[in-house]
Order: C-alpha cells, then structure tokens, then sequence
C-alpha cells in the first residue's frame, strides 16, 4: 500500500495512486549569477525537487505489480510541463508519474 506524505506539521492527507509521485519542487533561483534579483514573474519553475509520496507502481499486462523505481527522500530531475500542481493545506506539490522523472541525483 502507498505511503501518506509527511510534512513537517505532521502527515499529509494525499496518497498518490498506482504510478504517481508527489514531489515538493525545488526552490526558484532568485537572483541570476551576475547578481540581478528577479521578481517572481520572470523566475522559471525548477525541473527539479525531492519525493514526499509514492504510490503502489503500475499493473503489468500479466496482473502483476510492479514497484516505482524512485524512493520518498529521493531528488529527481523531470520533465518541464509534466505533472499537475496540487495545494494541500499551504502547500504546494507537483503530482507526477514515474515515467515523467527523468533521472535521480
């Protein structure tokens, strides 16, 4: 069975299903390297964060189940428009399958 998430104001009420993956994305840079800050307008959303939840894995053709590669605590690197952004309580997450993450670091 999927693992709730955990946050540091206790469990979260979010179980991501089958293939699914909760991440709490990584922080936009708010300044460039030569020194400019930048208004919350111009930062891009980082393709990068941490996994907080996942879910059971996906059904094989055959019936069996197979696991999700990645692990709650693993940082992933995933693709630029995948997911769906969710609130829970003041937070924010990216809803996501496993195919979507693009490598582990």
């Amino acid at each position: 069975m999927a693992k709730k998430a955990t946050s540091s104001k206790g469990p979260l009420k979010i179980v991501p299903l089958g293939d699914r993956v909760v991440l709490r994305r990584a922080e936009a840079e708010s300044k460039t390297a030569g020194g400019i800050v930048l208004p919350d307008s111009a930062r891009d959303k980082p393709q990068r964060g941490e996994v907080v939840a996942i879910g059971d894995g996906y059904v094989r053709r055959d019936g069996a189940r197979v696991p999700l590669t990645v692990k709650e605590g693993d940082r992933v690197i995933f693709s630029s428009y995948a997911g769906d952004d969710i609130e829970v309580g003041d937070e924010k997450y990216l809803l996501l399958r496993e195919s979507d993450i693009l490598a582990t670091f």
